[in-house]
């Protein structure tokens, strides 16, 4: 469904009872939360900094959530056309106000569907870059979540992943790329799943909550039908040792 093309609108109109309205301090760019839903958090900040995506690419979010990734996509001036897919129609519905509520109803095309649906929607082999913040949660092992919406948005079945994937393939453009950030413990997991459906891990980078402390995220950036080379880059520590964000971090969110 195209987000229909409205420019005069009071912002309450869009805003629900349970929901909250957060300044991104990028741009002027603004997101509508649901108070018990997912809400972002700095995964997506650090995986849209991550992201080689060009000005003028044509990019999918996978599982978009509230449309935040776009957003900040947007704000960086990374992407010219965007595709949304939610599985959860109050995900889809959200992201849509979200688009309106900044203006980009001409730059957005928000879909209800699963990512293994993609091509059902967009043009085969037609996607620059592919950005994906997946459910980390693996069945039978993560914590309950409160609401049905939470708990679609952490966790994930034993092939969502691999649905997901299969769906990025196909509309993906040859060398195109996906970017995603996964949890440090199963990182082996995700690149051979990366392979299984020929996209081939080329770029990645530790995160470290702080230098003396294990990694518990990673970016990783795979290309569609690439030969096996890995690039690791430097790790991205988020904490100095006084609980302080670093430097690199402050850049990455403009402070």
């Amino acid at each position: 469904m195209h987000i229909p093309h409205f420019r005069r609108f009071n912002v309450n109109e869009l805003l629900r009872a349970d929901e909250t309205i957060e300044d991104l301090q990028l741009n002027g760019l603004k997101l509508i939360q649901k108070k018990t839903a997912f809400r972002f958090g700095m995964d997506s900040v650090i995986l849209a900094d991550f992201a080689d995506i060009r000005e003028n690419d044509i990019v999918a979010d996978f599982g978009t959530g509230n449309g935040i990734l776009i957003l900040l996509l947007h704000g960086r001036k990374k992407g010219k056309k965007f595709y949304a897919l939610d599985i959860q129609e109050e995900a889809a519905e959200l992201t849509e106000r979200n688009m309106r509520l900044n203006h980009l109803e001409e730059t957005a095309t928000v879909f209800h569907t699963d990512a293994a649906e993609a091509v059902k929607y967009i043009e085969p082999c037609s996607v620059d870059r592919i950005i994906c913040n997946p459910p980390y949660g693996q069945p039978f092992s993560a914590l309950a979540s409160p609401t049905r919406q939470k708990a679609i948005a952490r966790n994930q079945n034993e092939d969502t992943l691999d649905h997901m994937l299969s769906g990025a393939f196909s509309i993906l453009k040859g060398r195109g790329k996906i970017c995603l950030v996964y949890p440090a413990a199963q990182m082996l997991f995700l690149m051979k799943l990366l392979q299984k459906h020929h996209l081939e891990p080329k770029r990645f980078r530790m995160v470290y909550p702080y230098i003396h402390k294990p990694a518990n995220l990673v970016l990783i950036e795979a290309v569609k039908d690439a030969r096996p080379m890995l690039h690791p880059l430097e790790p991205l520590i988020i904490y100095e040792t006084e609980g302080n964000l670093t430097k690199e971090l402050k850049s990455v969110y403009h402070l």
